[in-house]
């Protein structure tokens, strides 16, 4: 389980570095123990809202301009509904299983199941929707901040 923990952050700090070229970076190594040690809150800017969602910035700042990347910690049987992000993102599914689709209604048929190691993008602007089943799920989001979240409907 270390290594795709490991990968995937790996992978999460190279797409929040290739996510802007032209602007500054710091160097950041975090293992999985840097990132418990790091401040969780609850649902944090860029992500659902949903009350029991606990967000954690691994990198830059979602609500200001530049790169970002969050961890989310999302628990069983939570539904998040349609909504988009004013900016491009993708994210690395890095425990649990994450079921995600695309649309301004979430549609149970559209969900594609998403086990640890997946890759997924959330283009700018795109609705879609996601859920767990019986177990929690754990995502890597990167984007290029300011981040948000709108709901096509009320969630």
């Amino acid at each position: 389980m270390i290594g795709r923990i490991g990968c995937a952050a790996a992978l999460a700090a190279v797409l929040s570095l290739a996510t802007a070229a032209t602007a500054e970076t710091r160097p950041t190594r975090l293992s999985p123990a840097d990132i418990a040690a790091l401040a969780e809150t609850g649902a944090g800017p860029g992500t659902s809202g949903v009350a029991g969602i606990h967000t954690t910035v691994l990198y830059g700042d979602p609500t200001v301009e530049g790169p970002y990347t969050i961890e989310i910690r999302v628990p069983p049987h939570t539904r998040i509904a349609a909504h988009t992000h004013r900016d491009d993102r993708s994210a690395v599914v890095v425990s649990g299983r994450w079921f995600f689709g695309y649309g301004a209604t979430a549609d149970a048929a559209k969900l594609k199941p998403l086990p640890p190691g997946s890759f997924y993008t959330e283009p700018a602007d795109a609705p879609h929707f996601a859920m767990t089943g019986d177990e929690p799920a754990v995502v890597y989001i990167t984007g290029q901040g300011p981040t948000d979240t709108r709901y096509t409907a009320a969630p």
